[in-house]
């Protein structure tokens, strides 16, 4: 354990932006596995526009790379465009 004030708190912050983090990515895979799965449903609309919405705002947010967030992306509407 650190014995500077300052790093105390950081250690603190760290493990909030940490858990924080790891709710959002959570989210992230959750929202594309469902895309994936409803392609070609009535739904697959709302699914994807859903999960490309939550992409964009984690990489706006620093949660993940701009390029990892539209890498994502144009998977995804490969996987679209293909039917299935």
């Amino acid at each position: 354990m650190a014995n500077i004030k300052s790093q105390k708190k950081r250690i603190l912050t760290n493990a909030k932006a940490a858990e924080r983090n790891k709710a959002v990515k959570s989210e992230l895979r959750t929202r594309v596995k469902t895309a994936v799965k409803h392609i070609g449903a009535d739904d697959s609309d709302d699914s994807v526009r859903l999960a490309v919405k939550r992409l964009d705002m984690a990489a706006a947010k620093g949660i993940i790379h701009p390029n990892q967030a539209a890498r994502r992306k144009s998977r995804l509407m490969k996987h679209v465009n293909a039917g299935g």
